[in-house]
C-alpha cells in the first residue's frame, strides 16, 4: 500500500462542487491549508477528454501536495481516468460520500456506501494500478451508520487514508456530525483518518482532534466562506488565542482571490464575493446588489465601496 503523505500541518480543503477551482485552493493554501483536493470530477468525463472536466483538473506546481477527486463505479474506467491525470497529482480520492440526489440515482458518490464488495473491488483495483496513494471520502453510511465496517472494507482493499463525514446520506447537511464515529473508526484502523463535518471555528477543530485523535481535520463550508480560518485554526492550535479578523480583511480575500483567477467568469467571481462577505456585519444588501451584477469591475467597485463604508 502506497503511503499518505506527511502534510505540514493537520488541515486539509475538503473538495467543494464550484467552489475548489485553483484559485481558491491556492488561496485556502497559502492561508495554512496544508493540502487540497480538486472538485469530484466524473471518471467518464475525465476519459472522454471533456473540455471543462479537464480545465476543473488543472494544477501547478506550487499546490503541491494536492489531490484529485473523481467519481464513478466502473474500476476500469476510474484506473483510466487517474492514469490519465495522476501525473499533476500526489493522491487519488474516491467520491463515496456527495449525498446529492442527483449524484445517488446514477449509483455514484454515496450509492456506492450500499455495495461493500464493489467498494472493495473499486479501491483494490486502482491501488493495484496506478502510482499515487488511493484515498476515500465518504459518509457515516446509507441510511445507517456503518462506517466502521466500511473503514474495515476500504482499508483493506488498500486505501491509504480514509474521509469520515460524521453523517449519513440520508442527514445530508441537516442536524449535527456525529463525531463519535470518526473516534470509533480512529480507534479500529491503523491508516490515517480524516475527520469531517461541523469545523466551523478555531474551537471546534481542537475539539475534533481532541475528541477523535484523528490524524487530520477536512473543512469544507467554513472555507467556502472564509479562507481565513486556516490562519485562525493555526493560530488557536498553536498559542491558544483566537485570532480576529475584521472587515477589510474579510473583503481583500475577494481581491486576492480575483489576482488568481485567470478564468474570469463572472459567475465565480460574483459566487466568491457573496461568500466571502457572509458574516461581515451589515452585508445582507451588498449580496443582493452583488446577485445582480453581470459585469466583474462592477462587483469589484461595489465590494470596493463596501470595504470603506
Amino acid at each position: 500500500m502506497k503511503r499518505f503523505p506527511k502534510l505540514k500541518n493537520k488541515l486539509i480543503l475538503a473538495p467543494m462542487a464550484e467552489v475548489s477551482y485553483l484559485p481558491f485552493r491556492l488561496l485556502c493554501r497559502k492561508y495554512g491549508a496544508a493540502l487540497a483536493y480538486t472538485e469530484q470530477l466524473s471518471a467518464l468525463a475525465v476519459i472522454n477528454e471533456n473540455k471543462k472536466t479537464l480545465e476543473l483538473a488543472k494544477t501547478i506546481p506550487e499546490e503541491k501536495p494536492v489531490g484529485l477527486q473523481l467519481f464513478g463505479r466502473n474500476p476500469e474506467s476510474l484506473v483510466n481516468a487517474a492514469k490519465k491525470l495522476e501525473k499533476n497529482f500526489d493522491i487519488i480520492d474516491l467520491n463515496f460520500g456527495c449525498p446529492s440526489k442527483k449524484i445517488v440515482q446514477q449509483g455514484y458518490g454515496s450509492a456506492l456506501l450500499k455495495e461493500k464488495e464493489k467498494i472493495f473491488e473499486i479501491i483494490n483495483t486502482l491501488a493495484n494500478n496506478i502510482t499515487k496513494p488511493v484515498t476515500v471520502k465518504m459518509r457515516s453510511g446509507f441510511k445507517k451508520v456503518e462506517a466502521l465496517e466500511l473503514a474495515k472494507v476500504m482499508e483493506k482493499a488498500g486505501a491509504s487514508a480514509i474521509t469520515i463525514h460524521a453523517r449519513t446520506q440520508e442527514q445530508g447537511y441537516s442536524g449535527e456530525a456525529d463525531w463519535s464515529i470518526i473516534k470509533q473508526v480512529k480507534e479500529k484502523t491503523s491508516i490515517p483518518i480524516i475527520g469531517n463535518g461541523d469545523v466551523t471555528t478555531p474551537q471546534s477543530a481542537e475539539e475534533l482532534l481532541n475528541q477523535t485523535k484523528c490524524d487530520y481535520i477536512m473543512i469544507g463550508s467554513a472555507a467556502k466562506i472564509n479562507p481565513w480560518i486556516f490562519k485562525q485554526i493555526l493560530h488557536y492550535l498553536n498559542t491558544g488565542e483566537i485570532l480576529e479578523q475584521n472587515k477589510e480583511e474579510k473583503i481583500d480575500l475577494f481581491f486576492e482571490y480575483c489576482k488568481l483567477d485567470t478564468m474570469k467568469s463572472v459567475k465565480i467571481i460574483r459566487d466568491r464575493a457573496i461568500d466571502f462577505t457572509r458574516g461581515i456585519p451589515r452585508s445582507a444588501k451588498i449580496r443582493e446588489k452583488i446577485g445582480h451584477m453581470k459585469n466583474i469591475e462592477g462587483i469589484k467597485e461595489a465590494l470596493s465601496n463596501f470595504a470603506k463604508e
